[in-house]
């Protein structure tokens, strides 16, 4: 019994009623078609189809849901939603489950959760990305060793190349704070 409980305990976070319903009510009409499956141009790399994603959500499975890569690898071409026969914003739909992850700190998506939110710091202090400040922090936040080191000649290449400077920039102007806190008002209102 206390396994039991300890794994509804787990599972709370990621329940239905708390996580899948807002994504639930974008594909309730979903007809199962196979649509979005024949139009997605990443299907081949998925662990389950797209179609078989929106059942899943449609069962509330959280578990296999976020067990899986297929939401992940949406490239986000909208493919899906303008084939779509019901009309359905799948695209949206796999945004949301992203959110999800990434709000939840998932530990399978944690790497690209990490890249995404040290780009878009490297952005945000210097008003594009410094390449070799972004993935010092990152390399870091990663917290593994082996990881850059396999990275190694691909930066040396770039560097020989002139495509990535080691120079530190100086500049502390930080030109797209402005819009960065007023993106960060509005998602606070929501």
């Amino acid at each position: 019994m206390d396994q039991l409980a300890a794994k509804e305990a787990n599972n709370d976070a990621l329940a239905p009623a708390n996580v899948l319903a807002p994504i639930q009510e974008m594909v309730r009409a979903c007809i199962q078609c196979g649509t979005c499956t024949a139009s997605c141009p990443n299907e081949f790399a998925m662990d389950h189809t797209p179609r078989k994603l929106w059942r899943l959500v449609l069962m509330g499975l959280t578990e296999q849901i976020f067990q899986s890569k297929t939401f992940a690898l949406c490239s986000n071409c909208y493919c899906c939603t303008l084939r779509c026969p019901r009309g359905l914003p799948l695209t949206e739909a796999m945004s949301a489950l992203k959110q999800i992850a990434a709000r939840q700190n998932l530990a399978t998506y944690r790497q690209s959760t990490l890249f995404y939110k040290n780009f878009l710091q490297s952005v945000r202090r210097h008003g594009r990305v410094n390449e070799m400040e972004f993935m010092a922090f990152y390399f870091a936040a990663l917290r593994n060793l082996v990881i850059p080191l396999r990275f190694a000649p691909l930066g040396m290449k770039l560097m020989r190349k002139g495509k990535v400077s080691v120079a530190v920039p100086l500049n502390a102007r930080r030109p797209l704070e402005s819009i960065f806190r007023n993106v960060e008002a509005l998602e606070d209102m929501t």
